[in-house]
C-alpha cells in the first residue's frame, strides 16, 4: 500500500516538471519530448477549424508564427500581412493592350482571358488565350471566303476590317436610297436610265434602250454614226444621217463593166432603202451579186493598181456588213467562179459566246463569237462573222512597200487573199486574237510571212503589223493577229545581187571557154594519132560543154517569150546532164580496164547510149511531169521545183566516179606492187586516174558551189560559182590537151608546119616518124600515152 502511494506521488512529480518546461517556449513553439521546442505549424488545420488566413489568401508558415499573402491575381487592400488583412480581385483587362490589337478582353477571379473581335479570328484557331501565348487575330475577308456571293446578285462586296459592305454594281441602285448594305436586308434592283435620268439622255435623231445595269442609244431610222458602230452610250457620238456613199470608188472602179455597175448601184440603192426603213431585196440574192460583181472584174483584169485593190477590199467589207443582217440564221456557204465565202449569222437577245469555225477551200479562221459580236454594252441583238476567199487576187495585190526587206531579199504571195468580216465595228486591236491557217500555193521550205492588206500606206501594201506566224510548214502556215482585214502569207525568196564583177567574169570567161572548147573539139575530132574511146568520151564530153556554154551566153536571160526561154531551159538541161554522163562513162571505162578486163572498150553505140539517151530520158520525164518548172522570172534555167531533177542526178554521178575511182586506184597499186608489172600500161591507167580524177573535181566541185545558190548571202559562193562555171572549157582545155605530151607534140607538128613550109619534106617526114613511134609505144587498147 504505501509503495503505491509512493508511485503516485512520483508520477505527480514528474507531470508538474513537465508542465514547467512546457511553459518555458516562447510564443509559436511547441515543447516536444526529446526534442524540446519546436516550431509550431500554424497553417496546418484540421478539419473543421477556421484557417489562419482569409479565402483568398495562401497561408506561409515562419519559423515561431505564421504570414498571409493574396493569391495570384488578388492584391492585399492593407499593407500589413497579418490575417486581418483582406484581398481584393486584380482586373489585368485595365492594362493596355494585354491581349493585343483587334481583341476584347475578359476579367475573372484570378485570371482573363482574350478572344478576337467580331470579324476576325486567331492565328491558331483558339477562341480564347492570353496576352503571352503569342496569338494575333487577322481580319476575315467576307468577300472571298464564301462560296456565294454574301451580297447577292448586282453587288459587289467590299471587304473592311473587321466587317464588310456591299454596293450595287453601277447601273443598279437600292429602293431605300442607302449607297451599300450588309447581308440580305437588300437586293440591288436595275436603273431604267432611261427614264430616270434627265430626257434626251441619247441626243437627237436616238432612242434610248435600258439593258440590265447600263443603256444603250440606237439611232433613229435613217441615222448612223460616224465611227459605223451600232450603239452608243451619253453624249460620245452623235446621230448623223445616213450617207450611202461609200460604194462611190466601187462605181467609178467598176464603171467600165456594166454588170458589175449595176451590182454596185443595186447594193448602194438597198443601202438608200434601209436608210429609209424601207424592205430591201434578200441577203442570199445580194450576196450572189456581190460573188458575181467580184467574179467580173476579176475575169477583166480590174486591179491595176494597189489603190483599186484597196477600194476593192474596203468595199466587200461595207458590203458584207450590209448584207449580213438579212441573211437567215445560222448562216450560208456560197461558191462562185473567183470566189468563196462562209458566212455564220447569230440573233437573240443574248450575247452569243463560244468559238466558231469559218473556212474555204484554200483557208479557215477560228475566231470567238464574243469577238465578232463586240463589247455586251454595245451589243444590238445581231452578229454576223464571214470568210471571203479570192481565186486570183493574189496576182494583182503584189505590193510590197510595208514590209521590211533583208538583202537581197524578195516577197511572193504564197496562199490565197481572204478576207474576215464581223458585225463588231470596233476591231482594230482585238483583246484575243484570231487564228488563220492558209494552204500554201506551192509546198516550200521557205521562210514565210503573216500580213495584212494596209490600204492606209502608199494607197495599199501588204504589212505584217500586229500578225505573227504560231506554225509553218511545207504545207500550211497558221498565222495570229491582233486585228481584222484582208490577210495573206508571203514566201521569202533571196536574189543573188546582180553586181558588175560577176557579170565581168561570165563575160569575160565563157567565150574565153568557147574557144578552148572549140581547139579541144578540132584536137580529138581530127588528129588520128591519138583517138581512141577515152577521146572519144573527152570529144562529146567538150562538144556537150560547148553546146551548153554557147546556149547559156545567147539565151539564158531572153524570159520575154515564155515558150522560147522554157526551150532554152530544157535544152541547157539536157546538154548540161549529157555533159555529166559523159564524165560518168569515162569513170566507168577506167574501171572496166582495171578492175574487170584490161583491154576492154565500150561500144560506140553504147556510150552515145549513155551519154546523150540517158539525159533525154530525164529531161523528157521532167518536162512531161512539171513543164511549167523549165524558166524562172529572171532566167531561162530550172525553177527550185524542178533543179533537183538536174542536182539530183549530178550528185549521183560524182558519188559513183568517186567509187569507181576508189577501187582502180586500188587495184592500181596492187599492179604496181606485182613482181613483173607492166609499166607501160600502168603508168598510162595512171594518168588516166589522175586526168579523170582532176576532171571530177572540175565538173564537179563547180556544181557544187551552185548548190549553195538558193540561200540568202551566199556572195562569195556566187563568186566561186561563178569562176569555176565560166572557165570550165579553159580548164578542160589545159587538162587534156596542154597537159597530155602527145597532144603538145602533135601541136608542135602543125604548128612547125604552119611556121616552116619551105620544111614541109622534113615535116611531113617528122610527122611520119612520130605517128610511127607513138604507134610502137601504144598498148593493145589503142589510149595515148599521157
Amino acid at each position: 500500500m504505501v509503495g503505491r502511494w509512493n508511485l503516485l506521488i512520483l508520477a505527480l512529480c514528474l507531470s508538474l516538471m513537465v508542465l514547467s518546461l512546457a511553459s518555458d517556449c516562447p510564443n509559436g513553439f511547441v515543447y516536444k519530448r526529446k526534442q524540446g521546442c519546436i516550431d509550431y505549424d500554424e497553417c496546418e488545420v484540421d478539419k473543421g477549424d477556421t484557417p489562419p488566413c482569409q479565402k483568398d489568401m495562401d497561408c506561409i508558415n515562419t519559423n515561431g508564427s505564421f504570414i498571409c499573402k493574396c493569391k495570384d491575381g488578388f492584391q492585399s487592400q492593407t499593407e500589413s500581412s497579418s490575417a486581418g488583412q483582406t484581398c481584393r480581385d486584380i482586373n489585368e483587362c485595365d492594362v493596355d493592350n494585354i491581349c493585343g490589337a483587334n481583341t476584347i478582353c475578359n476579367n475573372k477571379i484570378s485570371s482573363y482571358s482574350c478572344t478576337c473581335r467580331d470579324g476576325f479570328i486567331s492565328s491558331t484557331g483558339v477562341k480564347e488565350f492570353h496576352g503571352n501565348d503569342n496569338v494575333t487575330c487577322t481580319d476575315i475577308d467576307e468577300c472571298g471566303d464564301k462560296e456565294e456571293n454574301v451580297c447577292g446578285q448586282n453587288v459587289k462586296c467590299i471587304n473592311t476590317p473587321g466587317h464588310y459592305r456591299c454596293v450595287c454594281n453601277l447601273g443598279f441602285g437600292l429602293k431605300s436610297g442607302k449607297s451599300n448594305f450588309t447581308g440580305n436586308q437588300e437586293q440591288c434592283e436595275d436603273i431604267d436610265e432611261c427614264r430616270d435620268k434627265e430626257e434626251n439622255v441619247c441626243g437627237q435623231n436616238a432612242k434610248c434602250i435600258n439593258t440590265p445595269g447600263h443603256y444603250r442609244c440606237v439611232c433613229n431610222p435613217g441615222f448612223g454614226l460616224k465611227s459605223g458602230k451600232s450603239n452608243f452610250t451619253g453624249n460620245q457620238e452623235q446621230c448623223e444621217v445616213i450617207k450611202c456613199d461609200g460604194f462611190e470608188d466601187m462605181l467609178t472602179l467598176t464603171e467600165k463593166f456594166p454588170v458589175s455597175h449595176d451590182v454596185m448601184t443595186q447594193l448602194k440603192k438597198s443601202c438608200l432603202r434601209l436608210k429609209q426603213n424601207q424592205t430591201v431585196l434578200k441577203g442570199e440574192d445580194l450576196l450572189e451579186r456581190l460573188l458575181f460583181m467580184i467574179d467580173d472584174l476579176s475575169s477583166c483584169g480590174a486591179f491595176s493598181s494597189n489603190r483599186k485593190v484597196s477600194t476593192l477590199l474596203n468595199v466587200v467589207e461595207i458590203a458584207l456588213r450590209l448584207i449580213g443582217p438579212f441573211i437567215k440564221t445560222p448562216g450560208t456557204k456560197k461558191r462562185s467562179k473567183f470566189t468563196e465565202v462562209d458566212l455564220r449569222v447569230h440573233m437573240g437577245a443574248h450575247l452569243p459566246q463560244g468559238p466558231v469555225n469559218i473556212s474555204s477551200k484554200h483557208a479557215k479562221a477560228d475566231i470567238q463569237w464574243e469577238t465578232a459580236a463586240g463589247h455586251p454594252s454595245y451589243y444590238p441583238g445581231f452578229t454576223m462573222l464571214s470568210l471571203l476567199t479570192y481565186e486570183i487576187l493574189e496576182k494583182s495585190a503584189g505590193y510590197f512597200s510595208g514590209m521590211k526587206l533583208l538583202n537581197n531579199q524578195s516577197f511572193e504571195i504564197n496562199s490565197k487573199v481572204v478576207t474576215v468580216t464581223v458585225s463588231n465595228r470596233n476591231t482594230s486591236h482585238l483583246e484575243e486574237p484570231i487564228n488563220l491557217t492558209f494552204y500554201h500555193l506551192k509546198e516550200s521550205n521557205r521562210t514565210h510571212k503573216c500580213v495584212f492588206w494596209d490600204s492606209s500606206v502608199d494607197e495599199g501594201t501588204w504589212s505584217d503589223r500586229g500578225c505573227s506566224e504560231v506554225t509553218s510548214n511545207p504545207k500550211y502556215t497558221v498565222c495570229s493577229c491582233n486585228h481584222l482585214s484582208s490577210f495573206a502569207v508571203l514566201m521569202a525568196t533571196y536574189k543573188i545581187a546582180n553586181k558588175f564583177e560577176l557579170q565581168l567574169i561570165t563575160w569575160v570567161g565563157l567565150p574565153l571557154s568557147l574557144v578552148c572548147l572549140f581547139i579541144c573539139i578540132l584536137t580529138f575530132s581530127l588528129i588520128r594519132s591519138i583517138k581512141s574511146p577515152r577521146t572519144t568520151i573527152h570529144l562529146h564530153l567538150c562538144i556537150s560543154l560547148f553546146i551548153a556554154t554557147f546556149i547559156f551566153l545567147v539565151g539564158i536571160s531572153h524570159t520575154e517569150n515564155q515558150t522560147g526561154c522554157a526551150v532554152v531551159a530544157g535544152l541547157l538541161h539536157f546538154f548540161f546532164m549529157a555533159a555529166f554522163c559523159w564524165m560518168c562513162l569515162e569513170g566507168i571505162q577506167l574501171f572496166r580496164m582495171v578492175v574487170l578486163v584490161f583491154n576492154t572498150n565500150f561500144k560506140t553505140l553504147y556510150m552515145m547510149a549513155g551519154g546523150y539517151g540517158v539525159p533525154a530520158v530525164i529531161v523528157t520525164i521532167s518536162a512531161i511531169t512539171n513543164a511549167k518548172g523549165y524558166g524562172t522570172e529572171r532566167y531561162c534555167w530550172l525553177n527550185l521545183e524542178l533543179i533537183w531533177s538536174f542536182f539530183g542526178p549530178v550528185c549521183f554521178i560524182i558519188i559513183i566516179n568517186i567509187f569507181f575511182f576508189l577501187i582502180t586506184a586500188w587495184k592500181l597499186a596492187q599492179k604496181f606492187s606485182s613482181l613483173n608489172p607492166d609499166l607501160d600500161s600502168c603508168q598510162k591507167i595512171k594518168a588516166f586516174i589522175i586526168t579523170a580524177v582532176a576532171q571530177l573535181c572540175v565538173l564537179g566541185i563547180t556544181w557544187i558551189f551552185g548548190c549553195f545558190q538558193f540561200k540568202e548571202d551566199t556572195i562569195v559562193m556566187s563568186y566561186f560559182f561563178t569562176i569555176f562555171a565560166s572557165l570550165q572549157g579553159v580548164m578542160l582545155f589545159v587538162m587534156h590537151c596542154l597537159f597530155s605530151k602527145q597532144v603538145r607534140e602533135e601541136y608542135g607538128i602543125i604548128l612547125s608546119r604552119i611556121c616552116a613550109p619551105k620544111k614541109k619534106r622534113y615535116s611531113e617526114f617528122g610527122y611520119s616518124n612520130s605517128s610511127k613511134a607513138h604507134g610502137s609505144k601504144s598498148t593493145d587498147t589503142g589510149e595515148s600515152r599521157i
